[in-house]
């Protein structure tokens, strides 16, 4: 029985080990974007936007308003229509002129 407890216990720390190392590799790779009020930037267009395959994949330009954190923001037009929802980091680049 001692034998059966030990070997699911080296299983668990093995499988953590694993774990950390592919969350340390994800994280190398991800660059957190953070806005802020006033920054220039485009949504991903959804797909009810896009007509066909060549249409394009970013729509708009839109103006950060607030953000809400969490990767939250709330959105204008620049004449200064509100897009009535928030929208999630992820949904958002930069606009660079």
């Amino acid at each position: 029985m001692d034998l059966l407890v030990e070997v699911r216990e080296e299983a668990r720390v093995k499988a953590e080990v694993v774990k950390r190392r592919v969350e340390r590799k994800y994280n190398s790779r991800v660059r957190p974007r953070q806005f802020r009020d006033g920054d220039l930037v485009m949504r991903k267009a959804h797909q009810y936007e896009m007509e066909n395959k060549l249409s394009p994949k970013w729509t708009g330009l839109f103006r950060i308003t607030e953000g809400l954190g969490n990767g939250a923001y709330r959105l204008e037009t620049l004449e200064g229509g509100v897009i009535p929802r928030t929208w999630n980091a992820t949904h958002l680049k930069f606009y660079y002129s």
